[in-house]
């Protein structure tokens, strides 16, 4: 039986995609569900043809897609972009994303998700499978990411904090129950890892098995773009700003996950405030040994920490918090 109400809202940012929009709004308008669903689109002042490219669709699906069309760029001014303008709008009892440069590939990718989450309440979030394309050399990785989950696997909030990633925003349907907003507006930063960790505290997730979209690798994709440095960089100071809210020693494990992989060593003498913040956090929860100790491992030997000392130094936390 079809279910009239609006369940699902789909978010999508986009910025000079006029190359890739069209493919992306077809990913989602080939869906085959049994309920209602809207796509969310905002466009950031595009330069390019992609504002007119998303009219038309508009026009031609007025109920599915809903768009916002920026005359100045607003990520520039550092607006909280989902905060003002998408999770403010969105109706659904479930909320999916997809970036203007993916696309989804399977037609029941929406339906699929729907009903894992349906049936089962422990649950707050559900990924799948997707591959990857590199764009500048016109090929399809033959590899699917996340790697070895052929089978599908179930993930917490530990798994994510002791540096596990089985997601890409595109792959990605939560209960919209399960993020905060007042809480999530807190954050200083915004991006994926920050919502992730904030839906991860409120239930489990779990990762299909199912291959259901592309992320798309470019030179002008805003996190592909960068290098592995910055990356990493951006990623250390999304996580101190989960800890600057919460002070815990999972937070400060979080950050210790990303703290502890390598990284070139000049970058690391152009962020030596950021690091030097980030040591006196980790030395509070860990220890000024333990933290000497990773200063040398990470800047002279390149080492990070293996899969057992995160487990060793959980149950360290674990065992503080007993006392």
């Amino acid at each position: 039986m079809e279910n009239t109400h609006l369940l699902v809202s789909v978010l999508c940012c986009t910025y000079n995609h006029e190359s890739y929009i069209a493919q992306c709004l077809d990913g989602f308008l080939m869906q085959k569900t049994d309920f209602l669903f809207e796509v969310l689109v905002y466009d950031d002042a595009s330069t390019d043809n992609a504002p007119a490219i998303i009219r038309e669709y508009e026009r031609k699906y007025p109920l599915i897609i809903k768009p916002i069309y920026q005359t100045e760029n607003q990520y520039s001014k550092g607006v909280k972009i989902d905060l003002v303008y998408n999770h403010s709008r969105v109706k659904g009892k479930y909320v999916a994303f997809c970036e203007g440069d993916d696309y989804w590939t399977d037609p029941y990718k929406l339906q699929k998700q729907v009903d894992f989450l349906e049936n089962h309440s422990e649950y707050a979030i559900c990924s799948h499978r997707y591959k990857q394309y590199f764009q500048k050399e016109g090929r399809m990785n033959a590899e699917i990411y996340p790697v070895r989950i052929s089978d599908g696997m179930s993930f917490d909030l530990s798994f994510l904090i002791r540096g596990g990633w089985l997601f890409q925003p595109l792959s990605v349907m939560f209960r919209r129950s399960a993020l905060e907003l007042e809480e999530y507006s807190k954050y200083e930063i915004h991006i994926d890892v920050v919502w992730l960790y904030s839906i991860l505290k409120r239930g489990k997730g779990y990762c299909m098995p199912d291959v259901m979209g592309v992320y798309r690798i470019h030179d002008a994709g805003v996190w592909s773009s960068l290098n592995l440095n910055h990356q990493r960089i951006f990623s250390l100071r999304a996580r101190k700003a989960i800890y600057d809210l919460e002070k815990t020693d999972e937070a400060a494990l979080f950050i210790l996950a990303q703290f502890s992989r390598p990284m070139g060593r000049l970058q690391g003498f152009k962020e030596c405030s950021l690091f030097v913040r980030i040591t006196k956090i980790l030395i509070i929860h860990f220890g000024y040994c333990f933290m000497m100790r990773t200063w040398f491992d990470r800047f002279f030997l390149n080492k990070k920490l293996c899969v057992d000392e995160f487990y060793q130094i959980e149950d360290f936390c674990k065992k503080n918090k007993g006392r």
